[in-house]
């Protein structure tokens, strides 16, 4: 660990404080604040149908203008959008507060790459290791995130308006984070240089597709869980100061195992950490419906959060065997896209489904993507032995 990923985790822990105070506050805002019920979600949607949006632009911008001025661009409208959904807040507003979340959504596009990028910062051989450490770094954001939005939701004296105002201020300090790092230069174009293979041929190598899918379907449940739980939570008459615990706990098994999950890559292999990370998505599944006390919803968030990590990081590692460094603006891009349109799908269904079906069939539902998950390993699996016997 260099000084660069150190402060690049500082960047990933704010990034993360603003995307669980969104999570923890925006469906409760957009259910004070939406015509029907089965919206609340619409502003949770919002972020994540921004971030994908966002993402063709960003990974021009990355390619054209480097690392450090995209993500401080990034920041920037970041802090724009947080003091707009605040504006929204206090006006009453709900569609405002829903165009302010797809334009956050481009800051959500930037974050995604921070992981990407702390694998350039780092020598090979510690790449994966790099990029465990530097996710660890949303710690910040399970500790600060949820502890923000409860002790700054009543500050202006409409209800969340006051988080969304802190949420500008944490933009700041990311900005003065981001200003202190030094990334590799970016190449200047060379006429007739090669831009390496076409998209269609890296998209259909096995090894993209299971990365793409353990990324996009790991960050599927848990959005579909998580951004549920408030929703869920209160039906059950728990205090918006529970829900924050349970999300606290659910950040930090997140990223807590960061500390060692690429020590566990490098020894028993990729596919078997993510292996373990669908396990853990299926226990999270029966321990919430196994009833709604309050432990019974903090350890099904714990154990989703350990299990996300698990095939998060897994799958960002094993995207890196996928691409050729000539061609990563565009496969990163390609990847944050599928995670945002998963994300986007499982945002809307999570409110519309807790709403109308309630807390126990959307857990069932999770059952789906978590198996399919697990099917596309063991079909990496079959089809690395077979390339290994044919060797």
């Amino acid at each position: 660990m260099n000084k660069n990923l150190w402060l690049l985790a500082a960047a990933q822990g704010l990034f993360l404080t603003n995307n669980v105070v969104f999570i923890a506050i925006n469906g409760l805002v957009g259910l004070a604040l939406a015509p029907f019920g089965w919206m609340a979600t619409l502003p949770v949607m919002g972020y994540v149908v921004g971030g994908a949006l966002s993402t063709p632009l960003v990974a021009r911008t990355q390619s054209a203008l480097g690392r450090k001025a995209s993500f401080q661009i990034g920041l920037l409208v970041a802090l724009g959008s947080a003091l707009l959904c605040a504006w929204a807040v206090m006006d009453r507003n709900f569609w405002l507060l829903v165009a302010a979340t797809v334009i956050a959504g481009y800051y959500s596009a930037n974050g995604q790459l921070y992981r990407f990028a702390a694998a350039e910062l780092s020598t090979p051989a510690f790449r994966e290791k790099a990029v465990s450490l530097v996710l660890a770094g949303g710690l910040v954001g399970a500790v600060l995130g949820p502890n923000l939005a409860t002790r700054t939701k009543d500050w202006l004296g409409v209800p969340f308006a006051g988080a969304y105002l802190a949420l500008a201020v944490v933009a700041l300090l990311s900005m003065a984070v981001i200003a202190g790092m030094r990334f590799p230069p970016t190449p200047a174009p060379v006429a007739g240089a090669s831009r390496g293979r076409p998209l269609s041929v890296i998209v259909r190598q096995p090894v993209f597709i299971v990365a793409t899918a353990g990324a996009a379907l790991s960050f599927g449940v848990m959005n579909l869980l998580m951004a549920a739980t408030p929703l869920a939570m209160q039906v059950c008459g728990f205090p918006f100061d529970d829900a924050a615990l349970v999300l606290e706990w659910h950040v930090i098994g997140m990223f807590a195992p960061g500390f060692f999950t690429g020590h566990l890559i490098a020894r028993f292999g990729v596919l078997s950490i993510m292996g373990v990370g669908v396990a853990l998505n299926i226990v999270c599944i029966l321990v919430a419906l196994s009833g709604v006390d309050l432990h019974q919803f903090l350890i099904a968030l714990f154990l989703l959060g350990v299990g996300w990590n698990f095939l998060f990081t897994g799958a960002t590692t094993l995207s890196l065997q996928a691409y050729r460094p000539e061609e990563k603006d565009r496969a990163q891009a390609t990847i944050n896209f599928c995670v945002f349109a998963v994300m986007a799908l499982t945002s809307f269904a999570s409110g519309a489904l807790v709403t109308t079906q309630g807390w126990q069939w959307l857990n069932i539902g999770s059952l789906v993507p978590v198996a399919l998950t697990g099917l596309a390993l063991v079909w990496l699996a079959w089809v690395q032995r077979r390339a290994h016997n044919a060797a």
